[in-house]
């Protein structure tokens, strides 16, 4: 009996391992902000690292300088991650460009998207997460990246992401041919969700979105069978250890893609 019991446990233990394998081999893996342990975060020279890595995407952020141009950094503010200060929708492409990027290569600077879409075009997917100001949404921002993608011959290969239903909105109005993601922390229960705000939820609610991206740490596997019985996918953020992925989720959104890719 006891080596019976023994022989079933390890049988277990191998079909979960298998199982282990057989998703790891079929999740995409996103670069977060380019592949955040390779290098500067959000940087050209980040953003190379992580297409080398063999990552399926790379995701960066994008936000909107005071003279209109788009510019990719994850935080509203130059302070976190730069030598300068000061708001991104307060300053001036130039301004931002007069600064240097802490941690980066010799001389990097702010990127703007041209430059990231022309870094990763015919290598992989980019997924674009639109930020906000601390005023709000960037008014026009949804036309000029748009127009940029159409202009790069890159509607194919971007993906686009937000917390704020209207940015998605929009960007099905514009361009629905553009796949779009709904990002939020969590679904609660007694229909509610949790994004940038606490509000009711219904899946009704989002026909022009492809998958929702989710927080890992609250990410439940009914959420999960919910997602999948739309026809939809789901992808969490932030996963940095295999150990940490919720179960039958599609993609991972991680700053460390080498760590999930096979040799």
């Amino acid at each position: 009996m006891i080596r019976k019991l023994i022989l079933i446990t390890l049988c277990a233990c191998v079909n979960l391992a298998c199982a282990r394998v057989e998703a790891q081999d079929t999740m995409k893996v996103i670069a977060h902000r380019g592949g955040a342990s390779l290098g500067a975060e959000n940087t050209l020279g980040c953003i190379r690292k992580g297409i080398l890595s063999g990552a399926d995407a790379i995701e960066v952020d994008v936000h909107l300088s005071a003279d209109g141009e788009l510019v990719v950094c994850h935080d509203e503010t130059l302070n976190r991650t730069t030598s300068g200060r000061g708001r991104i929708e307060k300053l001036t492409l130039d301004q931002i460009r007069s600064v240097s990027i802490k941690k980066g290569e010799p001389g990097e600077k702010v990127p703007t998207l041209e430059e990231v879409v022309r870094e990763v075009k015919d290598h992989c997917i980019l997924l674009l997460e639109v930020k906000k100001s601390r005023e709000g949404q960037y008014p026009g921002i949804e036309d000029k990246i748009v127009d940029l993608l159409v202009r790069e011959g890159m509607m194919g290969q971007v993906v686009l992401q937000s917390f704020n239903d209207g940015v998605l909105e929009r960007f099905y109005a514009l361009a629905p041919e553009l796949p779009l993601e709904k990002l939020l922390i969590c679904r609660l229960p007694f229909g509610l969700a949790f994004d940038i705000k606490l509000h009711r939820f219904s899946f009704a609610d989002y026909p022009h979105v492809r998958s929702f991206n989710s927080y890992y740490g609250l990410t439940s596997r009914r959420f999960v069978r919910d997602v999948h019985a739309q026809g939809k996918t789901v992808r969490v953020w932030t996963v940095n250890k295999l150990s940490q992925v919720p179960q039958g989720v599609d993609a991972v959104i991680t700053n460390y893609p080498q760590r999930f890719l096979s040799k």
